[in-house]
């Protein structure tokens, strides 16, 4: 296999792990009485991985997988967390109170095995 070929083939299981990650993280939040409103919502400055409803409101969740809970944890950059920030607000404008709507952010940890910690409120939008 070429470098170029094993590159690919890397991306392509990060990928769909990440597609795992989610799916497990979105059954949790519908397990604890939540529903998913979006998946990967695409807006001009960026992706939410989740953007899952609560009650009037709305969650936006950021997961990361890493081989450990800790490697995860560090893979979240001020610049992702700013983007996301950005992209929750193009998000709201859609929405019928627009940033008047509540929000919080949480990011969604995933290890090798599946193990995920949600750390709720983990940053803000100010």
């Amino acid at each position: 296999m070429t470098a170029a070929n094993n590159r690919h083939h890397r991306g392509r299981i990060a990928y769909h792990a990440g597609i795992a990650a989610e799916m497990c993280i979105a059954r949790d939040y519908e397990r604890r009485g939540f529903s998913v409103a979006h998946q990967r919502w695409r807006g001009k400055g960026g992706e939410i991985d989740l953007i899952v409803r609560d009650g009037a409101g709305f969650i936006f969740v950021e997961v990361k997988k890493s081989q450990n809970l800790a490697r995860a944890a560090e893979s979240l950059s001020q610049r992702q967390m700013r983007r996301i920030c950005s992209s929750a607000e193009e998000f709201l404008d859609t929405q019928r109170f627009g940033s008047l709507t509540e929000v919080r952010f949480d990011v969604a940890l995933v290890d090798g095995i599946g193990d995920f910690q949600i750390i709720e409120n983990a940053f803000g939008h100010g």
